[in-house]
């Protein structure tokens, strides 16, 4: 399955009716479900049919999507934008999730793909959780930097409402991790997420920061924004500071 991220379910909602509403008809459900197999297509998965029940009760929640808190604690500008910024996420709980497909694309795919079964029903409450964003996608690089590992985290931050008692996943390849407060470097840059222009953002983001030593260098994160078939999609590069 494609990366199934915040923005994509936005737009799915406003092409089906709340579930207070009249139910999809087949014709419907088999369009919804053929426009997600298309965009499973472009990351080089398949989307199983058990994923058409997940795909339509997350089309049927026209939820606002809530954003995992941060506090800004600077801003740094380049011909008077905004070049990057560096944040503070406090400590939450996340639902992960770990992969090692051949390709970038695949492993965030399938790793999602089993995190919005959790998210629809698949949790020991039989409920669905509702969406956070970003979703982050946590990769590691080998030691010399020029390209990445095979094995990619996904999480999902449990919206407000969970984060005391998280549900638990029905599937065991999910965790629920209590993560640290988390202090990044966060870059915005639109488009496609691939190993190729992954390593390209980190490389540019090394060059507006020069030399420092209080980063991490071979861990780095991917905040996902948009859904895949948004052609200038909006992303993130986080650079991790080390723990004081």
């Amino acid at each position: 399955m494609a990366r199934i991220t915040l923005e994509e379910l936005n737009e799915l909602d406003d092409e089906v009716p709340d579930e207070e509403d009249e139910p999809m008809d087949g014709e419907e459900q088999n369009r919804l479900f053929s426009h997600w197999e298309t965009v499973a297509s472009t990351h080089q998965v398949s989307l199983p049919q058990e994923m058409a029940g997940p795909i339509m009760q997350m089309a049927r929640h026209n939820q606002t999507r809530e954003p995992v808190p941060y506090a800004t604690l600077s801003q740094h500008e380049k011909c008077e934008e905004i070049a990057y910024e560096e944040r503070l996420y406090p400590a939450g709980k996340w639902a992960c999730i770990t992969r090692g497909e051949p390709k970038y694309e695949q492993s965030i795919s399938m790793g999602f793909m089993k995190l919005i079964r959790y998210i629809c029903k698949e949790n020991s409450l039989g409920r669905q959780l509702g969406m956070t964003v970003p979703v982050i996608n946590e990769i590691h690089l080998n030691k010399e930097g020029t390209e990445l590992l095979q094995e990619v985290i996904t999480a999902y931050y449990l919206p407000e409402e969970f984060q005391p008692n998280p549900p638990l996943p029905l599937d065991p390849d999910i965790q629920i991790q209590e993560r640290a407060p988390l202090r990044v470097i966060a870059r915005v840059f639109y488009g496609t997420t691939t190993e190729e222009t992954i390593l390209r953002e980190i490389h540019l983001l090394w060059e507006l920061l020069g030399s420092t030593d209080n980063v991490l260098r071979e861990t780095y994160l991917v905040a996902a924004y948009q859904n895949p078939g948004v052609p200038n999609r909006r992303n993130e590069i986080w650079f991790i500071r080390r723990a004081d």
